[in-house]
């Protein structure tokens, strides 16, 4: 079997290793019984610290894939151990019988790479990005979208490091603050979703007017909601009295809300709220930003699968 070592990459050499040699024996490049190579011939041969290599079967021998035989050397165990296949693992076992399947047609690697790139590039996208700075609010729009679509959703920063490949297979998705300096990051040509938020005062007009001597609760990890929900209240006719605010980044921040009539909240909030605390969620984005993210969704579903 045939080894690869990349140095100065974020995947430790001693990973390299144990992951080509679990590859080897899944993908029966390695059969049980056959012989590895020492430690030292490795070592030699990439230029490789002897500790790495010793680490890495000494691994690979607590998981039941190889074993030492004294004065002998190092081999493939002849019974694989019965453990379930990460998927990570299961999806590299895949990739390694595909570059096994290329090398026995002699096909080189720089045209099964460029045949890779052109087939990746044609698949549609498989799941959501939204680009929120704001970590908190990121959560919670991310929640509400996760409820709305089957598709995954991810979230990542205006400049995180990550950007350039959270974008890769993503559809980005912006809250309208954040839409032209999204715009900015994205390459030329990337269509970005841009969400619209509910409206506060057609939201409110269900609880108005505003009771009387009623405690309302208003818990919140994202620390605008809670000045916007003060404002709104008040303006709507609260008194300042009745309103109990709740910053759910603090400790203990739960303490005398079962005080109160009703705890208005965020979608993530809601859920870390005990049962018994009757909770008014208040959702952020508006009910079209929805369906539009559903019907995105469904148009991705056609391409894949036409008949659907």
């Amino acid at each position: 079997m045939q080894f690869w070592f990349a140095h100065g990459v974020e995947v430790t050499l001693r990973e390299q290793l144990v992951t080509q040699v679990i590859l080897g024996i899944l993908c029966h490049d390695l059969h049980p019984g056959e012989r590895l190579p020492s430690t030292r011939e490795l070592a030699r041969r990439f230029r490789l610290h002897p500790n790495t290599i010793s680490a890495g079967y000494r691994q690979l021998e607590q998981e039941r894939w190889i074993e030492f035989r004294h004065g002998s050397g190092v081999y493939v165990r002849e019974v694989k151990p019965e453990v379930p296949l990460s998927p990570a693992l299961a999806l590299d076992q895949l990739l390694a019988n595909l570059f096994r399947s290329a090398r026995g047609l002699g096909v080189p690697l720089s045209t099964l790479r460029s045949r890779l790139h052109y087939w990746l590039e044609l698949q549609p996208p498989d799941h959501f990005l939204l680009i929120e700075p704001a970590e908190e609010l990121a959560r919670i729009v991310a929640l509400e979208m996760h409820k709305a679509v089957a598709l995954p959703v991810q979230t990542c920063g205006l400049n995180d490091k990550q950007l350039p490949d959270a974008l890769h297979g993503a559809i980005p998705v912006a809250l309208p603050s954040r839409a032209m300096a999204v715009r900015k990051v994205l390459p030329a040509g990337t269509e970005l979703l841009t969400l619209r938020v509910r409206s506060i005062p057609s939201s409110l007009a269900e609880w108005l007017p505003a009771p009387s001597g009623a405690l309302v609760g208003i818990a919140s990890r994202w620390p605008d909601l809670l000045k916007v929900a003060r404002t709104m209240l008040i303006a709507a006719g609260f008194h300042p009295d009745s309103l109990v605010f709740r910053d759910a980044r603090k400790p203990r921040w739960q303490r005398g809300l079962e005080q109160t009539a009703a705890v208005v909240c965020d979608s993530v909030t809601a859920g870390q709220l005990p049962r018994t605390i009757r909770t008014v969620v208040f959702p952020l984005l508006s009910d079209t930003s929805l369906q539009e993210l559903r019907r995105f969704e469904e148009f991705l579903r056609n391409r894949i699968d036409p008949s659907v």
